[in-house]
């Protein structure tokens, strides 16, 4: 006879064996992303370059040469929860006459895809200890593209569309995700030789192309195609890892509350049910290290091609000061607004487009005191003024 305990370990081994090979190929974003080696803690550091050194001419036999400097920040992948519980009656175990645990696992996994693009791609339910998501840090460089007059060769293809935003950051597009809807305006898509740029591309990494770049198009349900058509970008340079504790349990006693209401859905062991219950744990982050192309790091390798009406978002404005008796602005003071940067303009002031949400911020320059605070957007705008004592 096979023990309860027996079968657990025995669907135990196979499902976290699917899930760690599977979850990121039904994750649209994960399979364009570049992995890291599984993480071993919540939180992993990862050095950035924060500053380049510059090089000067040496004038003359006897000219000075000068020093430079070069600094370093730190981006960290914080692992988040994600977790999935399927309940099933046993009598439907008993009774069935295919493999349930079979075809349940795919569902697993595409339940998984599923929230990560959401909320990677979107901010949909987005853990609190992730970064903003790409299309929050790609509004706050300037590389949201109007969709007026629709999707046209000069809103993708052209000076100031989707992948020109990215190639103004210094970076080359490697990949666009796409919403499925978009398929029939993209067939139409010519260009000035009247020749299709949309084409089947049964040698690349994915079946279609656009002009040469790689298409997607998710089929899980997790594209928002109310705030964005498109998102274009170089994939390489966001990055995930996957914690190596995925566990796997079959429940047959407890009850399944509804994270709403706190009612009662199901109580296993009154109504003879079983319940799977799948818990992992991941992170992602994109470092955005300084090139020569983006050097103070407030631009990002991702554009998008905003929606037919754009979603909305609200102005929120920094206004930065020192803390002398009578306060001066602050100029090229860098505000960090959990991973979207901007740097303050001559008169102390720089402004973010944030979507409804909380989001921690952090306001730093070399001679003063960094100071952090947390922003709360609520379908208004918000001015919000940062006092930066001066290093004594």
């Amino acid at each position: 006879m096979i023990t309860r305990a027996q079968a657990e370990s025995l669907i135990q081994e196979q499902l976290v064996t699917t899930i760690f090979q599977d979850a990121p190929k039904q994750s649209a974003v994960l399979s364009l992303m570049r992995k890291l080696p599984n993480m071993s803690s919540k939180q992993t550091k990862i050095p950035v370059l924060d500053m380049l050194p510059l090089a000067y001419w040496v004038n003359g036999d006897t000219g000075f040469k000068q020093t430079s400097q070069q600094a370093w920040d730190n981006v960290y992948l914080t692992a988040a929860e994600l977790a999935v519980i399927v309940p099933i009656p046993e009598a439907v175990l008993s009774d069935a006459s295919y493999d349930i645990m079979g075809e349940v696992t795919p569902r697993v996994n595409e339940a998984i895809g599923q929230r990560i693009d959401q909320a990677i791609a979107f901010g949909v339910n987005r853990p609190n200890e992730w970064q903003n998501d790409i299309i929050t840090l790609a509004r706050q460089a300037g590389n949201n593209v109007s969709a007026s007059g629709g999707i046209t060769y000069d809103n993708i293809m052209g000076v100031g569309g989707l992948i020109s935003k990215v190639e103004d950051a210094g970076y080359m597009v490697n990949g666009i995700m796409a919403a499925i809807r978009t398929r029939a305006a993209l067939r139409g898509l010519k260009d000035g030789n009247q020749r299709p740029l949309f084409l089947s591309d049964m040698k690349g990494s994915t079946p279609y192309a656009l002009d040469g770049t790689p298409l997607t198009f998710p089929q899980n349900g997790a594209f928002d195609a109310s705030v964005a058509q498109m998102i274009a970008g170089d994939w390489s340079q966001a990055v995930y890892a996957m914690r190596q504790d995925i566990t796997v349990k079959l429940l047959d006693q407890g009850v399944i509350q509804d994270p709403v209401t706190k009612e009662i859905v199901y109580n296993l062991a009154q109504q003879d049910m079983v319940a799977l219950r799948v818990v992992m744990r991941l992170g992602w982050a994109l470092p955005n290290p300084a090139t020569r192309l983006n050097g103070d790091r407030v631009n990002v390798p991702f554009a998008y091609l905003e929606a037919a009406t754009p979603a909305t978002d609200y102005a929120v404005t920094f206004t930065v000061n020192d803390n002398a008796e009578t306060p001066v602005a602050i100029e090229s003071a860098k505000i960090d607004v959990n991973g979207a940067k901007k740097m303050t303009a001559a008169d102390g002031t720089a402004v973010f487009n944030l979507r409804a949400g909380t989001y921690p911020a952090t306001v730093k320059k070399t001679g003063y005191v960094t100071q952090s605070a947390t922003i709360t957007v609520a379908n208004a705008p918000v001015a919000q003024t940062i006092t930066l004592p001066i290093v004594q």
